[in-house]
C-alpha cells in the first residue's frame, strides 16, 4: 500500500507537507520520500528507508535542509520515491500508489523501441514508478502522458506529480480503487490519499476526485485535465481494515462504517443462534477496536481491553529483518490485563483474516494467561483471493491465504469450484471450514462477516465497490 500528500502555496509549505506525508505512515513501512519546489533553488528530493524508523525521525531534517512553496510526500510499501525525472516534459518529480501487474511486459515494449534503460535494483527488478514515468513521458504532454500509463498498467496507479513550475498533478485511478483528495486554505491547496491530513493543517475539503479524473493544482486554483468517468471499483477493504479510522471515503466515515459492521455481526449471530455467553468483546488491536464496539453496543455485552499493545518503542515499522525476530516482537507487543482474561470467556473482532499467523499466536497468548475459552469474529468475508489491484494482503499467492489452504486440505483443487459454498456460514461446506479452523486455531468459535453485512455497513452502491478479495468479482 502507501499514501501521498501534496501542497501548491504562495508561501512555505515544507512544515506542512511534512506533517501531512506523515500522517500517511499507518498506510506504509518500506521508505519514505519527500520533493520541493523553490523558485530559487528548483526542485530538491529525498528518500529515506523507513524498515527500523519512522517517517519522522527521517526526515526532521529537511526542514532546515530544503525549502519549497510546492511539495509533495510519499509513503511506500513498494518502491522507493517520489523519483525526479528529467525527459522531454521537463523536470518533475513522482510518486505513486498502486500496483503494476503487468511490469515485465512494459519494461520489454519500451526497452524494445526506446533505446533507453531503467536503474535496475540489485534484484535486477526496476522500480515501478519509474516505469510509469517512462509511459508518461511517451507522450507530448502531461494530460495525454498519464491517459496513456493508466491504461497500459493491469492492476491501479494513483498519481501525484510535481512540476518545476510549482504545479502539482493529481489523478486518480482509472476505476478509482483508491481515493484522492483536495483541500483548500488561504494560501493554496492540498492533495492528499487520507482527507484528515490536510484537516488537521486548516485546510478545508474541497473536493474528491472522481475515478479517472486528472486534475492541475496550482496556489490559486483546480483545473480539470480529465473529468471523472462513470465506473467506479473503490476498494471495500479501505473501510474494514487500512483506512484510518478518522478519514471519510465517497462520504462515508471509516469509524462509523465498523461501528455498524460490528452491530451487523452482533445481529447475524443473534439470528443463527450464536449469541455465546460471553463475559468481555474486545477488538484485535487497533483496527478491530472499532468492530468489536459496535458488536458490544448491539450486543449488549461488555466491551474490554484484555490486553492493550505495547508501542511506544515498538512501532509497526520498527520490526527486526529476520522472522525469528519479527514473531519474537510481535509476541512482545502484547500486554495482558490479567484481570479481563484469567477465566473469562472472551469474543475478539479482528479486522480480517488473512494467513492467520498472528491471530492464531494471539489467541495462543490469551489461552497462555488464563482465558477460559476465546471466540473469534471476522470483520470481513472469508478472503478468497489476494489483492492484484493493490497487494494490501501481500499475498504472493492465493495459497497463502488461510481459507484457501482449509479448502485445499478438505478437498483438494477440486474444493475451489464451491468458493462461493465454503463462504457461505449457512452450507456444510461453510460450517467445516470454520470448523476446521477452529480446530486447527484453537477458536471456541469462529464467524465471518457477510458480503451482504459490510457492503450493507458501507452504505454505497456495491456496483461502486471492489470485493474482489473476497467473490473474485472483477
Amino acid at each position: 500500500m502507501g499514501g501521498f500528500f501534496g501542497i501548491a502555496s504562495k508561501q512555505d509549505c515544507l512544515t506542512d507537507v511534512f506533517f501531512g506525508t506523515d500522517y500517511h505512515s499507518h498506510l506504509g513501512t518500506y521508505s519514505g520520500g519527500m520533493a520541493a519546489y523553490d523558485k530559487t533553488i528548483g526542485l530538491q528530493r529525498q528518500i529515506h528507508n523507513l524498515g527500523n524508523s519512522p517517517f519522522r525521525t527521517r526526515f526532521e531534517h529537511v526542514l532546515t535542509e530544503m525549502s519549497a512553496v510546492s511539495a509533495i510526500g510519499c509513503i511506500s510499501d513498494t518502491y522507493p520515491q517520489p523519483l525526479l525525472i528529467r525527459s522531454n516534459l521537463g523536470c518533475y518529480a513522482i510518486c505513486m500508489v498502486g500496483v503494476i501487474n503487468n511490469m515485465e511486459e512494459l519494461e520489454d515494449q519500451y526497452l524494445s523501441f526506446s533505446g533507453g534503460h531503467f536503474n535496475a535494483m540489485t534484484s535486477g527488478k526496476i522500480n515501478g514508478t519509474e516505469l510509469l514515468a517512462a509511459l508518461i513521458n511517451q507522450k507530448s504532454d502531461f494530460l495525454d502522458g498519464i491517459r496513456f500509463a493508466q491504461k497500459s498498467v493491469e492492476g491501479s496507479a494513483n498519481i501525484l506529480i510535481l512540476k518545476d513550475d510549482g504545479s502539482l498533478i493529481a489523478a486518480r485511478d482509472l476505476l478509482g480503487r483508491l481515493p484522492v483528495s483536495i483541500g483548500k486554505n488561504e494560501d493554496g491547496y492540498a492533495v492528499s490519499f487520507e482527507p484528515f491530513a490536510y484537516e488537521k493543517l486548516g485546510y478545508e475539503p474541497v473536493k474528491e476526485l472522481g475515478p479517472g479524473e486528472i486534475v492541475e493544482v496550482s496556489c490559486e486554483g483546480i483545473k480539470v485535465l480529465e473529468g471523472p468517468k462513470k465506473k467506479k471499483r473503490i476498494c471495500a477493504f479501505l473501510w474494514s481494515y487500512y483506512g484510518y479510522p478518522t478519514s471519510f471515503y465517497e462520504g462515508v466515515s471509516v469509524e462509523v462504517m465498523r461501528y455498524k459492521n460490528g452491530q451487523i455481526m452482533a445481529r447475524n449471530d443473534q439470528e443463527a443462534g450464536q449469541d455465546q455467553n460471553i463475559d468481555y468483546v474486545g477488538g484485535v488491536p487497533d483496527s478491530g477496536t472499532a468492530h468489536a464496539i459496535g458488536y458490544a453496543n448491539e450486543s449488549g455485552h461488555h466491551f474490554a481491553r484484555a490486553f492493550i499493545k505495547y508501542t511506544p518503542t515498538w512501532t509497526r515499522s520498527f520490526m527486526p529483518m529476520n522472522q525469528k525476530d519479527r514473531d519474537r516482537i510481535a509476541k512482545m507487543k502484547l500486554i495482558p490485563v490479567n484481570d479481563l482474561i484469567r477465566d473469562k470467556d472472551l469474543l475478539f473482532v479482528d479486522d480480517s483474516i488473512v494467513r492467520g499467523t498472528q491471530l492464531r499466536e494471539t489467541v495462543e497468548f490469551l489461552y497462555e494467561n488464563g482465558a477460559r475459552s476465546v471466540h473469534i469474529r471476522s470483520a470481513c468475508p472469508p478472503i478468497m483471493y489476494g489483492c492484484k489491484y493493490l497487494n494490501f494482503s501481500r499475498a504472493t499467492s492465493d495459497m497463502e491465504l488461510l481459507a484457501r489452504r482449509v479448502i485445499l486440505s478438505l478437498e483438494g483443487e477440486e474444493g475451489f469450484k464451491y468458493i462461493d459454498e465454503y463462504a457461505d456460514s449457512k452450507t456444510e461446506r461453510g460450517k467445516k471450514l470454520r470448523s476446521t479452523i477452529c480446530e486447527q486455531m484453537k477458536f471456541a468459535s469462529l464467524e465471518f462477516q457477510t458480503l451482504d453485512g459490510i457492503i450493507e455497513a458501507i452504505g454505497i452502491d456495491p456496483e461502486d465497490l471492489c470485493t474482489y478479495c473476497w467473490n473474485g468479482k472483477e
